[in-house]
């Protein structure tokens, strides 16, 4: 009897303790996968303010026009960690008022370079787009794996704070045809 209870207790340690690994294993692989997307979406926004400012340099712009856009791509580049929501907010706001504009499209489809740019701009802003949809992701579901009680209860997470989602206003311009 003795040695049944002993062999059933050992078994059951055993068990909580593989699944206790899993558990750990699972969270380590969610908050690696976690600073993947964040790098990911840091390329893209970095990406997007780049050919910002390259079309904003381009010449193809009215002096106020690149000026608008120039100042916003700067902004975004520079943020701090803070501002940063902020600031890639207020460069999609103007791309949107710069790229929306009437007949934008086919003036800068005229000439080699704006076709160009064009297509890179609308490559970037989609690449946004999804980068951000993918890291959002990431943050619930390692959110999620956090506040299980298990995870809270052994400090599975360590010391690491909740992730934040990253909120900003992406939404592409119309022109560009990006869903």
């Amino acid at each position: 009897m003795t040695t049944t209870l002993i062999l059933v207790v050992g078994a059951f340690v055993l068990l909580t303790a593989v699944y206790v690994s899993w558990r750990a294993g699972r969270l380590d692989r969610l908050h690696i996968r976690l600073e993947l997307a964040r790098e990911s979406l840091d390329a893209a926004l970095v990406r997007r303010a780049a050919v910002a400012l390259e079309l904003a340099a381009s010449r193809l712009l009215d002096p106020a026009t690149s000026l608008v856009l120039a100042a916003a791509a700067h902004e975004a580049r520079t943020a701090g960690p803070d501002e940063r929501e902020h600031a890639e907010s207020d460069l999609s706001r103007a791309l949107r008022a710069v790229v929306d504009q009437e007949r934008f499209r086919d003036r800068l489809a005229d000439t080699p370079a704006g076709a160009a740019l064009l297509e890179e701009l609308g490559a970037a802003v989609a690449k946004v787009v999804y980068s951000r949809r993918f890291y959002n992701n990431a943050v619930g579901v390692t959110r999620t794996a956090q506040r299980r009680w298990l995870a809270r209860t052994l400090r599975l997470a360590g010391h690491t704070a909740y992730p934040g989602f990253f909120e900003i206003d992406d939404a592409p311009p119309q022109a560009l045809g990006i869903e």
